[in-house]
């Protein structure tokens, strides 16, 4: 059979790009393409190799021996939180985790870990008592979870009753819910059938399976799980390890992963990791890295947690799914804080089984640093449910006249400047008063408890407001022709009488302080304290708004740097902010007062505590925590969160936390709320 000539070409084209990446892969250890695409590729060889048999020879790569019913969901508080897990991305991380362990420890000896495949499923809880299943539920926020029980129930690899005669009276375990690849696949295939829509992935699966309202869907499905841990017991400590403490709960009936085992050192977390991952391709289920943990249970308990994950356990992820696609333009989105951000529109492709049309680039400088253009051949990463991010352009791919994006000048979708100091990475519009994608958060800013405090008007009703384009910026809030006790009692949950509380709400934050509105403006980087130190050193917005047009008059205010002045000259230099603002203080709208008339009204001291820093720590009795700061701002202190030797005094309340001890090893003064409040006077 005689070959056409495109079509021997098209052969040693493949032969040659697939040889090409073998190389860069095996050789070099410096791989250009992500699996999927390096398997088209061969896919499309081996396909012209069956449909034209001649084509096949000793050297094509495809030859190559060894390059293969309820109403809802109740609540359920977790007596002991489901806390989350730091992730590590290389072994440089993973090394750094242990180097922390051992650091914590005092030891220099290899520390035993217990090391297990991270399952791309659900997490769940399951609470038996006197070995009964009486409760399963999802982990929900770590804190509170939804009552599934119903479902739980009908996977049959769940214990309705453990086995033997030494389990605790209460026993709570942890495990993740999952869909084996196979179950998966039988599942997808039925849908097609029945002309139903698939599931992306079997996490989806899983996860939608168990939050099913008829229990009866969730039996029909062929779901598992392995239990990967223990919360609360009626015993405590169930064992010296947790290795122990698995098979302890293997002997009882609960499924364990036979993939668990037990690995000495940094050295064994990472030969686990490789070994893995070189069969995870041939497990019956997904997995998206290792869990490493202190297998010593002693050890686990002098460790501790961080806010929202254990200290002696970490995830060590694969490398993410990736795709390659083309660039088809770069556009700019503005988020709802101002930060100016490039977004990837590209050819649609899937992937980890989500269609991607859109991938973010971070900010100006990644996209500098990683050169991509429109028009570029890109390849394109997921992990998870994080946001797509373009991962790197194939420069050899590059078509003639592919254009580099640039920082756009004004905004796009106000016109305001971009604003991008030298120190930081992220560009920003300044139009924070009048720009359309900032306006609910700017006004919700504006009225917020410790801005103007206009009670009632939350950020539902905010976003009602803009919505309807009622209003478009802080200063219709002041506007009694927009903003009235009729149009207010036409929303979702505004009765006449909510909506006179709101306009009262209204009236009585015209009177407000120059600190709490220039706090309010939400100018970038300046919070209370800022605010507090420009209105006590200018006195009046006037003069504040003639010295923003001077860096350096700006930078005579205390804690006010290069940076902070930057911000701020670049807010008052919009001619719409300062439009917007003339409209808020203009007649019938706001009514400022200096800090002195303020405190005066008060009977206090403006200057009574200037140079003095304060830590408040503990709940205290008789005001709130940002109350107290507040009394402190405006008789010219400071407030810090954190201890050291320039603290004048410590507050303390009910329940103090560690800064109480720091204080004193300091010799630093402590007051208790009576004499912090004999001390504001």
């Amino acid at each position: 059979m005689r070959l056409p000539g495109d079509i021997r070409k098209r052969a040693e084209r493949l032969r040659r790009e697939i040889s090409r990446h073998d190389y860069l892969y095996y050789a070099l250890d410096r791989p250009e393409l992500p699996d999927a695409e390096y398997d088209r590729l061969f896919a499309a060889l081996q396909k012209l190799e069956q449909t034209y048999p001649a084509l096949i020879n000793p050297a094509s790569p495809t030859q190559r021996v060894g390059a293969l019913p309820i109403a809802g969901f109740a609540s359920v508080p977790h007596a002991v939180p489901m806390l989350s897990l730091d992730n590590a991305f290389s072994a440089d991380q993973v090394e750094a985790f242990d180097q922390r362990i051992r650091d914590r420890l005092d030891c220099s000896d290899p520390v035993q870990y217990s090391a297990e495949p991270k399952l791309d499923g659900l997490a769940v809880s399951l609470r038996y008592e006197s070995g009964v299943l009486v409760r399963g539920a999802t982990r929900g926020d770590g804190r509170v979870g939804e009552d599934v029980t119903g479902n739980v129930r009908t996977i049959k690899a769940i214990p309705l009753r453990l086995i033997g005669s030494d389990v605790p009276d209460v026993l709570e375990v942890r495990g993740e819910v999952y869909l084996p690849i196979a179950g998966f696949n039988r599942l997808n295939t039925l849908a097609r059938e029945r002309g139903e829509k698939v599931f992306a992935n079997p996490r989806n699966a899983a996860a939608g399976s168990l939050r099913q309202l008829d229990p009866r869907i969730a039996a029909s499905r062929p779901l598992r799980l392995f239990v990967y841990g223990v919360g609360e017991t009626s015993e405590g400590v169930l064992a010296a390890t947790h290795s122990e403490t698995m098979h302890k709960l293997s002997r009882w009936g609960l499924p364990v992963c036979g993939e668990n085992a037990v690995v000495r050192g940094i050295e064994g977390c990472l030969e686990y990791f490789e070994s893995l991952g070189r069969r995870r391709a041939t497990l019956p289920y997904e997995i998206d890295g290792v869990v490493y943990k202190v297998d010593q249970c002693s050890l686990q308990a002098e460790l501790g947690f961080v806010s929202r994950a254990p200290r002696w356990a970490i995830a060590h992820k694969f490398p993410a799914q990736e795709q390659l696609t083309v660039v088809r333009a770069v556009d700019w989105q503005v988020g709802r804080t101002g930060a100016i951000t490039p977004v990837a529109r590209l050819d649609p492709v899937i992937v980890g089984g989500v269609t991607v049309a859109n991938a973010t680039l971070h900010n100006i400088d990644e996209l500098e640093r990683k050169d991509i253009r429109v028009g570029d051949t890109v390849i394109v990463r997921r992990a998870g449910d994080v946001i797509p991010e373009v991962v790197a352009a194939l420069a050899d791919r590059r078509p003639a006249g592919a254009i580099q994006p640039t920082l756009p000048l004004q905004c796009p979708a106000c016109g305001a400047d971009v604003i991008r100091p030298d120190n930081e990475v992220v560009a920003r519009c300044s139009g924070g008063l009048f720009c359309s994608a900032q306006r609910k958060e700017a006004i919700k800013h504006f009225v917020s408890r410790r801005a103007l405090d206009v009670v009632g008007l939350g950020s539902k009703l905010v976003e009602q407001l803009v919505a309807r384009e009622i209003v478009s910026n802080p200063a219709d809030i002041f506007d009694p022709s927009k903003v009235n006790a009729d149009s207010l009692a036409g929303f979702e949950r505004m009765a006449e009488k909510s909506a006179a509380k709101v306009m009262q709400a209204i009236e009585r934050s015209r009177d407000v302080s120059l600190a709490r509105f220039i706090y309010a403006l939400g100018i970038r980087e300046v919070g209370e304290g800022t605010a507090q130190n420009l209105a006590r050193h200018f006195g009046s917005l006037d003069a504040l708004m003639a010295a923003s047009d001077d860096p350096e008059a700006l930078q005579h205010v205390p804690d006010i740097g290069p940076v902070v002045a930057q911000h701020i000259q670049a807010f008052f230099r919009q001619s719409h902010n300062r439009d917007v603002i003339t409209q808020i203080t203009a007649s019938g709208g706001l009514r400022l007062q200096s800090e002195q008339g303020v405190a005066a009204a008060d009977g206090c001291s403006a200057g009574s505590l200037t140079g003095k820093t304060f830590v408040i720590t503990g709940s205290l009795e008789r005001m709130s925590r940002d109350d107290a700061q507040n009394e402190v701002r405006r008789r010219g202190g400071r407030v810090s969160t954190s201890v050291s030797a320039k603290t004048s005094y410590m507050v303390v309340g009910k329940s103090p936390g560690s800064k109480l001890g720091k204080a004193q090893d300091l010799n630093i003064t402590v007051l208790d709320e009576t004499a912090f409040l004999r001390l504001l006077g």
